[in-house]
């Protein structure tokens, strides 16, 4: 093969690449997993909870693509919403708009929201209450369902916040199943693993620009590649790192896609 045709094929490959990363962001994939407990009392057999992080409502990710992703959220019929953190990329102008949109979600056993890193937390936490959705950042509830019962609670943001843990864990016993929300998986190594069976984080992005999905250069996590995304289990405990909606810094993924987690509760009693 002569050389100009290789430098010719090595452009075309270059152009699809980038063409490539401009068109990921839009390729929300949805992924299902089900979580199997003894702990998960029989009235939440089956129950799906839809899991999402890290909008970044900015000029990269407009108001319209919000609005197709509360409706592709609630097309998924989710019994429970959870909501990672990262609504806005630290713009509180953006905060109105993104959530007169997620105010929109439907699950009959609620809306609930940490914060992230990026969120401007005054507005935030000002706004979130307007809108069809519950604050559990250091604060836990219970989800009740036919005389049964989840735990459910969130932490501070690891970075610019604090994490009071024991919001949560303080009234369970070792029979009830308890959900961690922490935008950030840096904290699960602090989480008490004999009292939470599952953790849902986000803030990583997947790295957002990866090797082909196997190692990425950049990610937002002491942790490097360890806790870039998917499941991490330790002990009895699970986490789910989500990669997120949005992109920070440019419109562009490579091999990182946005994620919708669909998480199906599975009683083993």
């Amino acid at each position: 093969m002569k050389l100009r045709t290789k430098i010719g094929l090595l452009g075309i490959i270059g152009f699809l690449m980038i063409a490539y990363m401009f068109m990921e962001p839009y390729w929300i994939e949805t992924k299902e997993i089900t979580i199997e407990s003894d702990q998960i009392p029989a009235q939440f057999n089956g129950k799906k909870i839809v899991f999402i992080s890290d909008i970044h409502h900015s000029p990269f990710f407009d108001k319209n693509r919000v609005y197709n992703l509360v409706n592709q959220v609630n097309d998924l019929n989710p019994d429970l919403i959870l909501l990672g953190g990262d609504y806005v990329s630290g713009d509180s102008n953006y905060i109105p708009p993104v959530f007169s949109s997620l105010a929109k979600l439907k699950a009959p056993l609620g809306v609930y929201a940490v914060l992230g890193n990026s969120d401007p937390q005054y507005w935030t936490l000002k706004t979130i209450p307007q809108s069809n959705m519950t604050y559990i950042g250091n604060k836990g509830t219970w989800i009740q369902l036919n005389g049964s019962r989840i735990r459910l609670g969130g932490v501070g943001d690891y970075n610019n916040g604090v994490q009071i843990q024991n919001a949560t864990i303080k009234p369970v016993s070792s029979q009830d199943f308890v959900i961690l929300l922490s935008h950030n998986p840096d904290y699960f190594p602090k989480v008490d693993k004999s009292k939470v069976d599952l953790v849902l984080s986000g803030h990583t992005h997947g790295g957002q620009l990866t090797f082909f999905g196997l190692w990425a250069p950049v990610v937002y996590s002491d942790y490097g590649n360890k806790y870039r995304t998917g499941i991490i289990k330790e002990n009895n405990t699970t986490m789910i790192i989500n990669n997120g909606i949005g992109t920070v810094y440019a419109p562009v993924r490579f091999f990182a896609r946005p994620q919708i987690y669909v998480i199906t509760l599975k009683s083993t009693n």
